[in-house]
């Protein structure tokens, strides 16, 4: 099957001009308007409502950890980011078990809020810290003690390590 080509142009194809005017008339339109650009670290980006944040463990009202250790969320992170070593809490009449070990790498992590989701105790949270970085990979597996603490001193933090 042969396909017919049109290989004859008009003056007006041929002269591009028309594609030009139009290109100079779109850039002078978006010329006066507002910027849209924060000059950021003065200007801090305003979070909309539901920003998905850096997970986090949150406390109950008895200042003991939410986290009951059933490894939902473990198992519905889609990129294997969370890990959970089980423990036995040493009140009796409390609980039977709390994670000894709690770990999320952020590196790994997507965002994608299912494991606050699943959690059937609302033990784990999206904050609206988006501001991550850091030169060593380390920094970025967030332990439980990391988790329950104060994110807005971590995040000083891993700034002044960057530099």
């Amino acid at each position: 099957m042969k396909v017919k080509r049109n290989d004859k142009l008009s003056l007006r194809e041929k002269l591009y001009l028309p594609a030009i005017f139009q290109g100079l008339g779109i850039t002078f339109r978006n010329m006066f308007r507002k910027d849209v650009v924060l000059s950021y670290p003065e200007e801090r980006w305003e979070l909309p409502e539901g920003y998905r944040g850096i997970p986090r463990l949150v406390m109950g009202d008895d200042n003991i950890e939410k986290c009951v250790a059933c490894k939902l969320c473990e198992s519905v992170c889609p990129s294997k980011a969370i890990s959970i070593v089980i423990g036995e809490f040493r009140d009796q009449d409390m609980r039977e078990r709390v994670p000894a070990e709690f770990q999320i790498d952020i590196g790994r992590c997507i965002n994608c809020g299912y494991c606050m989701e699943a959690c059937p105790k609302e033990a784990i949270v999206m904050s609206d810290l988006y501001e991550v970085a850091t030169v060593r990979r380390e920094d970025m597996i967030f332990d439980k003690e990391r988790l329950l603490g104060d994110y807005e001193r971590y995040s000083v933090d891993m700034r002044c390590a960057g530099k």
